[in-house]
């Protein structure tokens, strides 16, 4: 059971895989993984007819995914998230998960953003996965530009739910989900950030 669960949907995010349990996604036929590295969460969507594109600054991880995907090797392509290299309204539903964690600092958590946001059509989806301070604010050091350093160690940009709901009505998007985090033993917290785009 668990290696047919595995051919069917990889390594997927969980939260990814609650959106298509409950069919979220089910009209969404052109998908960017923005942030793919080695296309853990595409397993699904290669496998069912979606169209799926994927960026990621590591050309080690571009070049694997090039060989994985049936449509050729140009969906794939070594890019950043605040420099999609596409048109804008392009994609039914735009994946971030684990990536804006990464931003410098508050202006290049934003360049990211409206980049993923630029590329959506009007109506997609925009499911993003990044660390905040949710549950662990007296937990996390800060270190600067909105960068924390986290229990486990790591550093991180962070949010916290009243910038992701400031983000949420500067885009005009509309929260389809609530606001979820995961506290994983006070260590880090995940949060899941799922929009649509109005």
């Amino acid at each position: 059971m668990q290696s047919e669960l595995q051919q069917l949907y990889g390594n997927i995010d969980i939260y990814l895989f609650d959106q298509l349990l409950k069919g979220t996604y089910d009209n969404c036929k052109k998908v960017l993984d923005a942030g793919c590295g080695s296309g853990r969460n595409l397993t699904y969507f290669l496998r069912n007819g979606f169209d799926v594109y994927g960026i990621d600054p590591n050309p080690d991880a571009i070049s694997a995914m090039q060989t994985l995907n049936p449509a050729g090797p140009a969906h794939f392509l070594v890019a950043t998230a605040e420099n999609l290299p596409f048109d804008d309204h392009y994609f039914d539903l735009v994946i971030s998960s684990a990536v804006l964690h990464f931003a410098r600092d508050p202006a290049h958590f934003d360049s990211m953003l409206r980049s993923m946001w630029r590329v959506l059509k009007p109506g997609g989806y925009l499911f993003a996965r990044l660390a905040s301070d949710i549950g662990i604010e007296s937990l996390v050091q800060h270190l600067g530009n909105s960068r924390y350093l986290l229990p486990d160690g790591s550093q991180r940009f962070l949010v916290n739910q009243p910038l992701l709901l400031r983000y949420t009505e500067d885009l005009h998007a509309r929260l389809h989900e609530p606001i979820k985090t995961t506290n994983v033993q006070n260590l880090r917290c995940m949060t899941t950030w799922c929009l649509q785009k109005i």
